[in-house]
């Protein structure tokens, strides 16, 4: 059975992806941290909806867990299940202008959005290179595009997990695994709450911040074998705003 690993996939953006994915037939791997009742308010959005899939509890940011959880899991299942699409999308924002930055924000918005690429995606990548066959799907951010004030760990996590999708694209791409990025702009969900909406709207050329189903309607395209020529691209989803 093929599998779709969606990390942070209890909401949000992540959330919609793991519906997308359900809808495309695969059977969804639904990561979470400790919302343990938005992972279950996801899994039955994609089971009312005729899919299937389950749960998986680990913190990107802590390696033992991913090892143990995530491992775990593909040890247990390789006789029956195999992930065939990962994408890496869990991370948070600890804004804050860098002279009063402790080093506590910066490394936990490092573990959280850039480490566990590496964590994450090298457990998947050994059954992806024995099937030769894979779709690697990372979620950036216009902050490691452009760059934005108040958030220099943020822009530094995302903008290091562009430079790594480009640089495993080249190292995977004759073994059938595509790597690509998405970035988006300004997408209504929890983590965009305490941005002045009306504001922003005001440089964004649709005028509208943008939704987590359309992020999720591109991570289709890229997990899609019609994308099998696409790779090492960081597509931007953000309404048309100069990056």
């Amino acid at each position: 059975m093929k599998c779709a690993l969606v990390t942070g996939g209890s909401r949000g953006i992540g959330r919609a992806i793991c519906l997308k994915m359900a809808s495309l037939g695969y059977y969804v791997l639904i990561n979470y941290k400790s919302n343990a009742e938005e992972a279950i308010n996801t899994l039955s959005q994609i089971e009312e909806a005729g899919g299937d899939g389950e749960l998986l509890q680990f913190d990107v940011a802590d390696r033992e867990q991913v090892k143990q959880a995530l491992g775990g899991w593909i040890e247990g299942n390789e006789n029956n299940k195999y992930i065939e699409v990962l994408v890496n999308n869990a991370g948070i924002r600890d804004d804050s202008l860098m002279a009063w930055m402790d080093e506590r924000q910066w490394d936990n918005v490092l573990k959280t959005n850039l480490d566990s690429f590496f964590v994450v995606t090298r457990l998947v990548l050994n059954s992806m290179l024995g099937r030769k066959y894979g779709r690697i799907i990372n979620v950036v951010s216009l902050s490691g595009i452009k760059g934005l004030a108040g958030q220099t760990n943020y822009s530094a996590a995302k903008a290091g997990v562009i430079g790594a999708t480009k640089a495993l694209a080249q190292e995977v791409g004759r073994q059938g695994i595509t790597v690509n990025a998405l970035a988006p702009g300004f997408i209504k969900t929890d983590m965009t709450e305490g941005l002045d909406e009306k504001e922003l709207k005001a440089l964004i050329p649709a005028k509208r911040f943008g939704l987590p189903e359309e992020v999720a309607h591109a991570a289709a395209f890229f997990a899609s074998p019609e994308a099998a020529y696409v790779t090492g691209q960081v597509l931007s989803i953000n309404g048309g705003l100069y990056t």
